[in-house]
């Protein structure tokens, strides 16, 4: 390993220091990415593998109707992360969301929370190390699919050990080759819509298809909100780079570009991209179901190979979502140890600022889902994926009632730090609180697509983590109380002696 000047260190903890000397760490966590990380990070961090691979039962349970779910889950998304942005920009830390709940709600709040995320995206390098191996398998049969879940998870725990930079270089190549191929899928594909891309049936593509066929509410306006419940889970992920962005040289100018670009994001790379799909196909097309959206509208385009095209593609996806999964998995350990709700050696870091014990703590129980993924597919598994469905709806739901408060707090302590500033403020906060537990309350009366079963076990864990998160920090205060008792005989016995 080549030697390098001495990083600068970044405030991680909830009061906005850091630096040197952090519980049992030789640095603490360092600013190793650069601002093209960055940049890439806040770009891609939005584009799941799930808009890939998600998106077909979406549009054939609500048409081209879709389109409106979309931007309905979009519109939450840019106003939650705008009330993040504004928070993260005055207190930049690697604990973002829970970081600012323990100070704002309590330590009831940053715990639950904090634990609930982590537990959230632990499962999904499960998920998504299996959808890759199920792609390597395809392509090199050879290898068993275990095999490949073992060596992908190997490779990008040793990335994410090596130095905050590797992650990030690794994620501007993997986020880049995401971003440029939905750039090129919409522009060949607006071409092909309009009527200007030749070799392409004109009959099949074109934007008759929003409104022939049923309809462009086939189902009714009821499948709108049906269809916000398939692709609410897909955005998860947005609030990465507010992570990111406390290991960065330039945490405040970080959050405040990634806050203020989240609406041309979502906006391009997903309305857009499904905009495109159900204009080049009729939305009931079995294409659709059978092969992907997205490798349906490249098979009308012609191209040859879709099939394989997009695999890579979203095998890209995977290995970003697995890469930014363990990231950021393991900086919100580390923000626990920091706030003594985890383990002391979550907070501890290598020289290269690397929070070890965090990444392999998570990467372990990460081992152990897919364990379970392959011997309890349809028990253990299972209930691991539903338990954590609607923890993405949970921590929307917290950064709201947290903003509400921090920027009260924001207002007295540091005005100036109030560069980023929710709109409408307070009343588009309740608004978006207001929908979220909506969205919630929908889930229940979803039965066809597991709703009601996600958001049941997902209700149970975070039970769990609050009880938890009462029972630890009332018997923490129980010992403040205390000690304090304690040492006022002492005082009183100076002040005696001063007398």
């Amino acid at each position: 390993m080549t030697s390098q000047p001495t990083p600068k260190t970044t405030g991680n903890d909830p009061g906005g220091t850091g630096g040197p000397g952090g519980p049992g760490g030789s640095s603490g966590l360092q600013a190793g990415l650069k601002n093209r990380h960055l940049s890439m990070i806040a770009i891609g961090g939005v584009i799941g593998a799930g808009l890939f691979v998600g998106s077909s039962s979406g549009i054939a349970t609500a048409g081209p109707g879709i389109l409106l779910s979309y931007a309905l889950v979009g519109t939450l998304v840019v106003l939650v992360m705008r009330m993040l942005g504004e928070m993260s920009a005055a207190n930049p830390t690697s604990g973002s969301f829970s970081a600012h709940a323990d100070r704002a709600l309590g330590p009831w709040a940053g715990f639950s929370i904090g634990w609930l995320y982590w537990f959230f995206w632990v499962v999904v390098l499960a998920v998504e190390a299996t959808a890759g191996a199920v792609i390597l398998e395809g392509w090199i049969p050879a290898v068993p699919q275990w095999a490949w879940a073992l060596i992908v998870m190997l490779v990008l725990t040793a990335t994410n050990l090596v130095s905050v930079g590797s992650y990030g270089e690794f994620e501007f190549w993997f986020a880049g080759i995401k971003v440029v191929a939905i750039a090129a899928f919409i522009v060949i594909g607006g071409l092909a819509v309009f009527g200007l891309l030749p070799g392409v049936d004109s009959e099949q593509a074109g934007l008759s298809n929003l409104t022939q066929h049923g309809g462009f509410l086939p189902h009714g306006a009821g499948a709108i909100l049906t269809g916000v419940l398939l692709v609410v889970f897909s955005f998860m992920g947005s609030e990465i780079a507010t992570l990111a962005a406390g290991e960065s040289e330039n945490p405040q100018q970080a959050v405040t570009k990634a806050t203020n670009s989240i609406i041309w994001r979502v906006a391009v790379f997903y309305l857009g991209s499904i905009f495109v799909v159900v204009a080049l196909l009729p939305w009931d097309s079995k294409s659709i179901t059978d092969d992907g959206s997205y490798v349906a509208a490249l098979d009308s385009l012609g191209i040859p190979h879709a099939g394989q095209i997009m695999n890579f593609i979203v095998l890209t996806s995977v290995l970003s979502c697995l890469n930014s999964g363990l990231y950021t998995a393991s900086r919100m350990a580390f923000s626990l140890g920091q706030r003594g709700d985890a383990p002391k050696s979550f907070a501890r870091t290598t020289g290269n600022g690397v929070p070890r014990t965090a990444i392999l703590a998570s990467v372990a129980f990460g081992f152990v889902a897919v364990f379970f993924n392959y011997k309890f597919p349809d028990s253990v598994f299972l209930f691991l994926v539903n338990s954590s469905g609607a923890v993405a709806l949970f921590v929307w739901l917290v950064i709201c009632f947290s903003q509400l408060r921090m920027r009260k707090i924001i207002q007295a302590e540091a005005p100036e730090k109030l560069v980023v500033k929710m709109w409408l403020y307070p009343y588009l906060t309740w608004a978006t609180a207001g929908l979220i537990v909506f969205i919630l309350g929908y889930m229940l009366t979803d039965t066809e697509h597991d709703g009601r079963r996600t958001i049941l076990l997902s209700l149970l864990v975070a039970a769990v983590a609050l009880a938890i998160a009462f029972v630890k920090h009332r018997g923490r205060g129980r010992r403040g109380a205390d000690a304090a008792q304690v040492q006022v005989p002492d005082e009183a016995r100076d002040e005696v002696s001063a007398g």
